[in-house]
């Protein structure tokens, strides 16, 4: 199983970034995907997370409006839009796949990117 975030950099105030995070080793569209960020001293955060045939989305309060995920399940490929970025945006950004069952979870993570909002 592999999750490789891509896109990540450093972007100035009110900049927009493409993140990308691109999976194999597992039936994608099987999973929900999230993205998450963890800025230093901080816990990591859930920011935005899709349904698994792409029909649902949700995010945090903090990035509602600004984030924008969606997923390409020919390509096995998630996707986080950010628009309009702060320097409270700066994290290293993870993308997550989890399926659930009945008794049980099953979930991944990829290595993460960084982005950091910096003028």
């Amino acid at each position: 199983v592999q999750l490789v975030e891509s896109g990540g950099g450093l972007v100035q105030p009110g900049g927009s970034l493409r993140l990308s995070c691109a999976t194999s080793g597992f039936t994608f569209s099987y999973y929900r995907m999230s993205w998450y960020r963890q800025a230093p001293g901080k816990e990591r955060e859930l920011v935005a997370a899709i349904s698994s045939a792409g029909v649902t989305t949700d995010y945090a309060d903090s990035v509602e409006g600004r984030f924008t995920i969606s997923r390409d399940n020919a390509k096995n490929t998630v996707y986080l839009k950010i628009d309009s970025l702060k320097p409270e945006d700066t994290a290293v950004y993870y993308c997550n796949a989890l399926r659930t069952y009945p008794f049980k979870s099953e979930g991944y993570w990829g290595q993460g990117t960084q982005v950091t909002v910096s003028s």
